[in-house]
């Protein structure tokens, strides 16, 4: 096959699965990773693709994002030893913040009786799993609903974040990498995660290993700003290697 029209079928495999994976890529085609790298710097030189960690997606799906129920199905084994991971770091009491994420969700449903919290939340999913326990005191921040993720936005979340201080904040996120920081497709439910975590002494990030490199549109919290970064063991080394350059812990779950 012809460098070309294996670049073609590369472009059209981004179009239709909406990613391409460089070792399966490679495996697929007979050829090494490293030629697969050159035809996807091809494709984004192109304007077709940009390259994520690990691959590329195509760039009309940058600002893609997917609902909650699909969001939930995706990397679920991932996210459950994820959120496991993170329920370590979970104060026996105090005050917790959970933002809107398929895997703070997951979190929440793992919270018992030994637990006496104030929990703050702008998601829907979180507050429906922790209303009916009596030992969480819920707080459920106003302001606009978005479809997408089920998670409040705007200016009521925003001034009531403003006044708060919160032992520890847990975070999900649409793609994070060293250089990008913590990123998510709408400028809205950006703002009001950067209003998280500022009002947070602790910041926790939960996000499986496709997440890493996979940088969106708007920044809400710069890598910096994070002090644990939960993620599974599928990130592999030179990710490890770069998150604990920059000072960031990192746990393996």
């Amino acid at each position: 096959m012809y460098g070309a029209e294996r670049r073609q079928l590369l472009a059209q495999r981004a179009r239709s699965d909406g990613r391409i994976d460089v070792m399966a890529a490679s495996a697929e085609f007979e050829v090494a990773p490293e030629t697969i790298r050159r035809d996807l710097g091809a494709l984004e030189r192109r304007g077709l693709v940009r390259r994520v960690y690990g691959g590329a997606i195509p760039v009309d799906r940058l600002d893609f994002e997917p609902g909650v129920s699909q969001r939930d199905r995706t990397s679920a084994s991932e996210k459950e030893r994820i959120a496991r991971a993170a329920f370590g770091l979970l104060p026996s009491r105090g005050t917790v913040l959970l933002d809107a994420g398929t895997t703070t969700a997951r979190l929440a449903g793992l919270f018992h009786g030994d637990h006496e919290l104030t929990v703050v939340t702008n998601a829907l999913s979180v507050a429906n799993q922790l209303a009916p326990r009596g030992n969480c005191n819920l707080h459920m921040l106003g302001g606009r609903i978005r479809a997408t993720t089920l998670a409040s936005v705007e200016s009521w979340a925003l001034d009531v974040l403003a006044g708060l201080t919160i032992d520890v904040g847990f975070f999900g996120t649409n793609g994070f990498s060293v250089t990008g920081g913590c990123t998510t497709p709408d400028t809205a439910e950006a703002a009001v995660k950067a209003a998280m975590v500022r009002a947070c002494r602790r910041r926790v990030l939960l996000a499986d290993h496709r997440k890493y490199g996979d940088d969106r549109f708007s920044r809400f919290a710069k890598l910096s700003e994070i002090d644990v970064v939960v993620t599974d063991s599928d990130l592999d080394e030179v990710a490890v290697a770069e998150l604990n350059e920059a000072e960031i812990e990192v746990v393996l779950a």
